[in-house]
């Protein structure tokens, strides 16, 4: 309800009033068609995740690393580098002031220290003097609690709300952090309508003051599931204030089979991070982060009783998963072709003659079921040649059990003088120079929408040729090549390597 239409209804007469009186009316606002080249953009400010005069909830389990990655999150907004968490700092380096109300300000410092250490990030490159990062601690007694529910009911608290915007502005605030959202107040967490206004005062909060605010919070103990954003603990009224909701998840066990992580305490240090809740931006792919240990120089040496070396802390830094096609060439698909087109193998893992043999045969690699980072990457590899066409899975009889099987066939040939590809494009520049083995389940990915993809398409259901043909019907280019891409990637991407 507009100012306008506000007062008119504080000043208007019961219903029960007087009858001859003039009756409030509400007139509709016309659209103005404004021209789209002058609408104003959107303020992001981090990323597509911190968009100013708005709330972003943190939604993670305990212990997965949100203290660590709220501090490094805060050292790159202001010290404006992307190299930090990955993430662009719109327009410049923002002032940042992060209000933790659970945690002490020793232990706060060290942490945004320890985060300094790691990154190369100096004061000066925060502010002349470093001045673009405030800290307050609850427990040194800095408290904050905007909003309290006693046997009168629910009160917003609205000197602290006018205090606090007042000191916003004054300091200009891009980003304020207030860690954990239950301690900004003292009403019932489950109370959908108390914590409803508490939310919307913290969106006022932000809009008034032109920043960005994120409340951090815990989520429900979920036995292992994945977090959400309608994971969060208590009320939901949080996550449907706020425009968006990142959410932290650690990697399980079958995301580390799947990606090669052999060792638990290394899966442990690795979480994600995914906004949830994109309602202003188009949804993006979940980013992946690693918990790095960061010694932070406090011992006094050999006689100091806690040990020689300092306080270890936990630092958060980029992570991207091994790219299984590192080091894989067309020759190697030419090789493992040659391979599989020269005996039966099954699509099973458990099978003794499995196909994945054959891959780790030409690559160097082991089979073995222990080595979880060769057998993560042979799965990867069998996994994109299979979807794009490269191998088919087919059924047919099992000669020695006599009963169905699946098993692995050759389907669009690779050749040997095709250039080999850079990062995970295994084969993109690959051409295909003999028809498809019989009964594919489905055409190369892409049949269609590039040169030679319509032919090889069409080729499905022919006979292979066993060695490739001197004369191909296909161009280089042929998708069967192209590992699948995630949406929005285009396979240009750069890869950043192993922060630690």
């Amino acid at each position: 309800m507009n100012a306008s239409i506000q007062a008119r209804f504080d000043a208007a007469e019961p219903f029960a009033g007087d009858p001859s009186a003039e009756p409030m009316r509400i007139r509709a606002s016309p659209f103005r068609w404004p021209d789209p080249a002058t609408l104003p953009r959107r303020p992001w400010i981090f990323g597509r995740w911190l968009l100013r005069e708005t709330v972003c909830a943190i939604v993670a389990p305990g212990g997965v690393g949100k203290s660590s990655f709220v501090a490094s999150m805060l050292l790159a907004l202001a010290s404006g580098r992307q190299s930090v968490l990955g993430k662009t700092v719109w327009a410049g380096p923002k002032t940042v002031w992060y209000w933790n109300l659970e945690d002490g300000l020793a232990e706060l410092e060290m942490q945004l220290t320890a985060a300094t250490m790691f990154h190369r990030i100096g004061k000066t490159d925060c502010g002349e003097h470093g001045e673009r990062i405030m800290l307050d601690s609850g427990p040194d007694g800095d408290g904050l609690c905007i909003a309290v529910e006693d046997r009168d009911g629910f009160r917003l608290a609205t000197p602290v709300v006018e205090a606090l915007v007042a000191e916003l502005i004054a300091r200009k605030i891009d980003v304020l952090v207030v860690d954990p959202f239950v301690s900004s107040h003292a009403v019932s967490e489950n109370d959908n309508v108390a914590i409803d206004a508490v939310a919307k005062t913290w969106a006022r909060i932000a809009m008034r003051a032109s920043c960005a605010i994120v409340l951090v919070h815990h989520s429900k103990k979920l036995a292992g599931e994945k977090v959400t954003a309608e994971a969060s603990r208590g009320a939901s009224s949080l996550v449907s204030a706020a425009r968006t909701t990142l959410v932290l998840n650690r990697m399980d066990a079958q995301e580390a089979s799947r990606l090669g992580i052999a060792e638990d305490h290394e899966r442990r240090r690795i979480f994600s991070v995914q906004d949830d809740k994109a309602n202003r931006a188009p949804a993006e792919e979940a980013l992946w982060f690693r918990l790095a240990s960061q010694d932070v120089g406090n011992s006094t040496g050999f006689d100091d009783p806690f040990g020689e070396t300092g306080d270890s802390v936990g630092v958060v830094t980029q992570w991207t998963p091994p790219d299984p096609f590192e080091g894989v060439s067309v020759d190697h698909l030419y090789r493992v072709q040659m391979k599989v087109a020269d005996g039966e193998w099954k699509e099973s893992s458990q099978a003794d003659d499995w196909v994945g043999k054959a891959v780790a045969a030409v690559l160097g690699l082991s089979s073995d079921a222990k080595d979880k980072a060769d057998r993560a990457k042979i799965n990867a590899l069998l996994r994109t040649w299979i979807t794009n066409g490269a191998l088919v899975s087919v059924e047919k009889r099992d000669a020695k059990k006599r009963e169905t099987k699946k098993f692995v066939e050759v389907g669009v040939w690779a050749t040997q003088d095709t250039a080999p590809p850079s990062g995970s494009g295994a084969g993109q520049g690959g051409a295909s120079r003999a028809p498809t083995a019989p009964r594919p389940t489905c055409p190369p990915l892409g049949a269609g929408g590039g040169a030679g993809g319509a032919e090889a398409s069409a080729q499905v259901g022919q006979k292979s040729g066993g060695a490739p043909s001197p004369r191909s019907p296909f161009p280089a280019g042929n998708p069967a090549f192209r590992p699948t891409l995630a949406p929005g990637e285009t396979g240009d991407e750069p890869v950043p390597g192993w922060d630690d």
